[in-house]
């Protein structure tokens, strides 16, 4: 037997079970719903900053909110009990028996839980998007992807976290509770680190906080939060920094995920 074909037969097992009926059709009708309900054209930005390309930025933006939040729940709910009812199950051992690295192993799990999703997401999306705005977006289409990255990384970042928490402790359900808590304390977050900057008249709270959440720098760099630029106007390079650094830090989280899986993970 090949590596091609045990890999294929633990990815196809993954998707059967992250996406079960009606699983899938419920994520992807939620995911549409929002989109088009959600969407908003109007100039929520500082006079200066209306631009062709701001407002592809609000638009993008306006897209995000409910089915950003249903991604976030499929993919928490795919690592968290995905993975951790398989570790609890036994249904990882078997895979270990298959002439299979365990890091491939790894990768097909992930693939269904976090690729598959992200590519249902990104789908509708940007096909909402053409269907809205196809003389907006065409154009600044990198904009619209870049939006897209920045908005991605905390998501992913609390999935990483997510992961480790639980390979650690084989099963899902504490890892779960974990990453909503962590999600919704960074909401938490965010407004008080606004409050402090604003306070101290100190862009150096944002900085820190863009580091994880690169969208903040975005939208300083778009003059779309709460004071526009008048705390911190980043530059372009700047906003590709934050969002470069947000993902090493993503993709540390993920390398200690599989190191730990493939070396640490006694079964």
């Amino acid at each position: 037997m090949g590596k091609g074909k045990p890999f294929l037969e633990v990815f196809a097992s993954a998707l059967h079970e992250d996406y079960r009926f009606p699983i899938l059709e419920i994520f992807a009708f939620l995911y549409a719903l929002g989109t088009f309900v959600f969407a908003s054209f109007g100039p929520a930005m500082s006079p200066q900053a209306v631009s062709s390309e701001a407002i592809a930025y609000t638009l993008t933006t306006s897209l995000l909110g409910l089915p950003l939040f249903i991604f976030i729940i499929l993919i928490f709910k795919n690592v968290a009990y995905g993975l951790g009812n398989d570790l609890e199950k036994g249904i990882i051992q078997t895979y270990f028996s298959y002439p299979l690295k365990r890091r491939g192993i790894l990768t097909a799990k992930l693939l269904s839980a976090l690729g598959i999703a992200l590519i249902i997401f990104l789908a509708i999306q940007i096909s909402a998007l053409y269907v809205l705005a196809p003389d907006i977006v065409s154009p600044y289409l990198g904009t619209v992807l870049l939006t897209y990255a920045a908005s991605l990384s905390f998501p992913f970042l609390i999935a990483g976290i997510m992961l480790l928490v639980t390979l650690a402790l084989r099963r899902g359900g504490l890892a779960l509770v974990i990453g909503i808590v962590l999600y919704f304390a960074m909401g938490i977050i965010s407004s008080i680190v606004m409050f402090i900057s604003y306070a101290t008249d100190s862009p150096l709270a944002l900085k820190i906080i863009s580091v994880i959440s690169p969208n903040t720098v975005l939208a300083q760099y778009y003059s779309y939060g709460p004071f526009g630029s008048e705390l911190w106007t980043p530059t372009f390079s700047e906003v590709l920094l934050y969002i470069g650094a947000s993902y090493v830090i993503v993709a540390f989280l993920f390398f200690l995920g599989y190191l730990y899986f493939s070396r640490r993970l006694g079964l």
